[in-house]
């Protein structure tokens, strides 16, 4: 595949005969429903390439023996890397290299139980690129029992398209994460309760594992949280235990998103730890990217230290934000989350040039609407390309996505085009 960045004058059809490809299928892969094209849209192509690999060079390494190890070619690489010559590599640069030989990972995707029908239909088409779907959730309760949830569906479809369904339980409570919660839940006296309830639950439903998503827990909760990590996966055996995690590049005891979460007592735990690389920019700060590349990898490097690599996942948003900046917004308003096809579509709809920050690998624009100015901060195919560039070049097990009714077909052909996902 190739990139297109959009420049004055362009259209579909020039676009399609400088490389070779059909309209329609430009259409489908970016999710085009209008044939005008904004400057600065990154458009996948689906040309007749090689898929792509990454790989960050190595003392000994030369271009014949990257070329040898990934069955590609000298040719080839430095045609992918125009900045390299045979003889300048530099031990810690990464490189791009077509091969056939495709990146194995898990992906996990988180799916509503709420809206199950539009998500059934949606697993179906992306069922051989899903390793597990997470479905949120089951939130507890103060006397360690867990709230219904309508998921018979999902996990009717995951079984039938072979994706393992992971239970999400949570301290989910009218709308927002509960740190009061997730606090009193974690008393040794509840404990075992909850344990037995979510055991329960597994047993009935077939369950693969569970899906811990327990976010704003009180710092004075990190040891009980821990133990109640080794208690649950004692109770569940061989059945999969993913935890969630706040981002993070140093330890933070006492920090109020982060300060729970010990990421070394973690990574022995779990079979499965997904730091949250996303909310740099979240809806009550100012306008900022998503997960700017800078900060993902400053999180990636202090968590590959602490949990094995074969254990870790990030977290690849498939929405953007939505803020309204006018000096005479109400400061208290959120902004509103919007996934990425509709980021897209809306600045098709207010004609407005798209941006991309290079320092954050983030797109970006600005529109104004009866007065009201706004700045959209969002995903695409440039900006997960270098996520999945960190991704591969310190050898993680896999990407995990939020939320999968977030519409990001670029996301989806990516994966499809350049990954072997893992069952």
């Amino acid at each position: 595949m190739a990139v297109h960045v959009v420049k004055p004058g362009d259209t579909l059809w020039s676009i399609s005969r400088t490389y070779r490809v059909g309209i329609p299928e430009i259409n489908e892969v970016n999710g085009l429903t209008s044939d005008f094209l904004m400057p600065g849209l990154a458009l996948y192509l689906p040309t007749q390439t090689l898929p792509e690999r990454y790989y960050r060079v190595e003392n000994g390494d030369t271009l014949w023996s990257i070329a040898q190890q990934f069955e590609s070619s000298i040719e080839l690489i430095l045609q992918a890397n125009p900045v390299i010559a045979a003889n300048n590599l530099s031990i810690g640069q990464v490189i791009n290299i077509p091969s056939s030989r495709r990146y194995s990972m898990q992906t996990l995707a988180f799916v509503d139980a709420f809206i199950p029908s539009p998500l059934t239909e949606k697993l179906t088409r992306l069922s051989p690129i899903l390793t597990y779907i997470a479905i949120f959730t089951y939130a507890v309760l103060e006397d360690g029992s867990l709230t219904d949830v309508d998921d018979e569906s999902l996990l009717e479809a995951s079984n039938r398209l072979n994706i393992a369904p992971l239970m999400v339980v949570s301290n989910y409570a009218e709308g927002t994460f509960s740190p009061e919660l997730a606090g009193k839940t974690l008393q040794p006296e509840i404990r075992p309760l909850l344990i037995s309830n979510i055991v329960r639950i597994l047993n009935e439903k077939g369950y693969a594992g569970v899906s811990l998503d327990f976010e704003f827990i009180p710092p004075e909760s990190r040891v009980a949280f821990t133990r109640f990590l080794i208690e649950l996966k004692e109770a569940i055996g061989d059945l999969i235990l993913q935890v969630n995690v706040f981002s993070k590049s140093a330890d933070m005891p006492n920090n109020p998103f982060a300060g729970a979460f010990d990421y070394a007592a973690i990574g022995q735990i779990a079979d499965i730890v997904t730091v949250l690389t996303y909310d740099y920019g979240y809806t009550t700060g100012p306008p900022d990217p998503v997960a700017p590349i800078w900060w993902v990898e400053q999180v990636l490097e202090y968590a590959a230290n602490l949990i094995p690599n074969n254990k870790l996942m990030i977290a690849i948003p498939l929405y953007g934000y939505n803020w309204n900046t006018s000096a005479e917004a109400d400061s208290t308003t959120p902004a509103r989350a919007i996934p990425v096809l509709q980021a897209q579509q809306l600045a098709q709809h207010n004609r407005s040039v798209i941006y991309y920050d290079q320092q954050a690998q983030s797109p970006y624009y600005t529109y104004t609407i009866n007065g009201q100015n706004h700045t959209v901060w969002f995903e695409d195919i440039r900006s997960i390309t270098a996520k999945y560039r960190l991704l591969e070049t310190h050898n993680l097990l896999g990407a995990a996505y939020w939320r999968l009714r977030y519409d990001f077909p670029q996301n989806w052909a990516y994966v499809e085009r350049n990954v072997n996902v893992l069952s």
